[in-house]
């Protein structure tokens, strides 16, 4: 990591504040927490709207997960990747799909994410997941058969969660913060 790993002797945060993180994470910090706890209100904002897009949406969790993966993969972020390749497997997808988000990764998922390992809603998520995240602006077509998928809240928490995740993956790409080991 390109900055010390926080402890509490290096920078003293609220208990409550470092309790609130170790709970969502299961008891535990990851090597993320240990770079947000240097802000006490980027952990503290992070902690909340994080956990809400990870586990407060309506919207399926297995595009939500797909959209994320596909955030990781065009970003680089081994990091996220790792982390969220098993959370869209936990919420149903498999790893033929994985593997075809591979392949349309590796081709232009901007513009196809054709794949017969993909049902139409997931490569509509890709497509517009490597749109947002390449491009930042979604061609009209690609947005008119999202509305005919979506409804306007799915619409607007897939692009949350694709969003979030595209800063998540900036974050850990500057501050080169690898995997746990």
């Amino acid at each position: 990591m390109r900055i010390p790993a926080w402890t509490p002797e290096l920078k003293a945060q609220p208990q409550e504040l470092v309790e609130a993180i170790k709970a969502r994470r299961g008891g535990d910090f990851i090597n993320l927490d240990l770079a947000l706890l240097w802000s006490e209100p980027i952990a503290r904002g992070w902690n909340v709207f994080l956990k809400e897009v990870r586990t407060g949406l309506g919207t399926s969790r297995k595009l939500r997960e797909i959209g994320i993966c596909t955030v990781a993969l065009l970003t680089g972020a081994q990091y996220e990747y790792k982390h969220h390749a098993p959370d869209f497997l936990a919420a149903g997808g498999t790893q033929a799909e994985l593997d075809a988000l591979d392949r349309v990764v590796a081709k232009d998922a901007r513009r196809s994410a054709d794949d017969p390992d993909l049902d139409h809603t997931m490569r509509l998520v890709i497509q517009y997941a490597a749109q947002l995240t390449q491009d930042v602006r979604v061609e009209d077509a690609l947005f008119e058969d999202m509305k005919k998928a979506f409804d306007t809240t799915e619409i607007l928490e897939l692009t949350t969660a694709i969003a979030t995740y595209n800063m998540v993956a900036r974050i850990l790409m500057a501050l080169e913060i690898n995997p746990e080991t």
